[in-house]
């Protein structure tokens, strides 16, 4: 819808989320989830996922060839960033145009200003010590267990930590208007 409207260019917009928004951005550039949900007329110019979760699914190192710019904080608890490292290296091993950015001792949701103080979610869900994967027919196991993963699963846990960091906030508004602008820049 937004491609198609008049005073947007198609080819300059960007898909960029937040946690599991940060999940849809990232897994946006698969090849496969494209041709399964996009349409074929229409590609994002870049890929912008803050914290997400990373999880393997099938052919997910078969991504488009445009950029994909992760941000993460290393002291994040609620979707920790260790998968996220993992998938890059695969995507770069690929020669894929990847780069994760990591701030040290940042939790989840850094860059939310009106969150001053750490908060511990004592009854939000957490997946940090699952390995999920995609098995036939599109549904998501527990790779430890190969049974389709359900939030009942004992590798869930509970009480993540959210806190601002300015620093880390900082740093990333200041790489994305930089990414942005050099990205961006009409032909």
């Amino acid at each position: 819808m937004l491609a198609k409207h008049p005073r947007i260019d198609p080819a300059r917009i960007v898909l960029m989320g937040f946690s599991r928004g940060g999940v849809a951005a990232l897994y946006a550039s698969v090849k496969r989830f494209q041709r399964m949900h996009g349409p074929a007329e229409q590609e994002f110019a870049a890929y912008i996922p803050f914290y997400p979760t990373c999880n393997t699914f099938r052919d997910d190192d078969e991504v488009v060839d445009k950029p994909i710019r992760l941000f993460h904080g290393s002291a994040d608890n609620y979707a920790p960033v260790g998968p996220c490292r993992a998938y890059i290296g695969r995507l770069k091993a690929k020669g894929k145009n990847v780069q994760l950015t990591e701030y040290t001792g940042a939790n989840h949701v850094f860059d939310w200003q009106a969150l001053k103080m750490p908060v511990k979610l004592e009854k939000a869900q957490t997946t940090r010590n699952c390995q999920l994967a995609e098995a036939e027919n599109g549904v998501i196991i527990n790779a430890k267990t190969k049974q389709p993963f359900t939030y009942a699963d004992s590798c869930v846990e509970y009480g993540p930590t959210i806190a601002y960091d300015e620093k880390a906030s900082t740093e990333a508004r200041k790489a994305i208007r930089e990414f942005l602008s050099a990205t961006l820049k009409p032909q």
